[in-house]
């Protein structure tokens, strides 16, 4: 069976998950530490980086935006719209995601593994500068949500997991309607928000 590497904490591991079980593609989900660089992991992604997925014929296919398009294809289209204009939306809903999840995690690293004196806050503060304009333009104009949604739709709902778990009480200060969109992204489809970093 294909199988993905992963992390629970990754946004991009949660967001290739959820695509595939939404889009009906059974895959194995396999905890790794991509810190202890295991073999596994580093012999089918030279980067060393999660989500990777791993086929039966052991081909790799990495990161998460390739992953989710090859999910795509071999569903027959069940993540991205077929129209030119609405996918267009979903793969930029997905890349202003996917970009939110960058600057969070490239905050969260700067404190992870410096020494406290070596921790560089204008870096901090630009970082969290990106998070705050991606989450007020989000605030400003929630995507549109329904019972049926597309990978826009569910890498920022990975996006926002990973900032409700690492910046819990630090994002959410006026955006109601972000926070809004998140949790009825939950109350419509429990089956993902149950891979969702808690």
């Amino acid at each position: 069976m294909t199988k993905v590497l992963y992390s629970p904490a990754s946004p991009y591991s949660t967001k290739v998950r959820m695509a595939a079980l939404y889009s009906g593609v059974p895959i194995d989900s396999v905890l790794v530490d991509s810190n202890a660089e295991p073999a596994e992991l580093i012999d089918a992604n030279p980067l060393g980086k999660i989500p990777t997925l791993i086929l039966d014929d052991g081909k790799a296919i990495f990161d998460s935006r390739v992953i989710t398009q090859y999910l795509n294809r071999l569903s027959g289209n069940k993540l991205f719209p077929r129209n030119a204009e609405k996918r267009l939306e979903a793969e930029q809903l997905e890349s202003i995601a996917d970009g939110l999840c960058d600057v969070l995690l490239a905050h969260v690293y700067e404190r992870r593994f410096h020494p406290e004196e070596k921790i560089h806050q204008p870096w901090l503060d630009r970082q969290w500068g990106k998070a705050v304009r991606v989450l007020d333009h989000l605030n400003a104009a929630p995507p549109r949500l329904g019972k049926k949604v597309h990978g826009g739709h569910i890498a920022l709902a990975a996006a926002l997991a990973y900032a409700s778990l690492r910046f819990e009480g630090k994002w959410e200060k006026g955006r109601s309607k972000l926070k809004r969109w998140q949790k009825r992204f939950e109350e419509l489809h429990p089956e993902l928000a149950a891979l969702l970093p808690k």
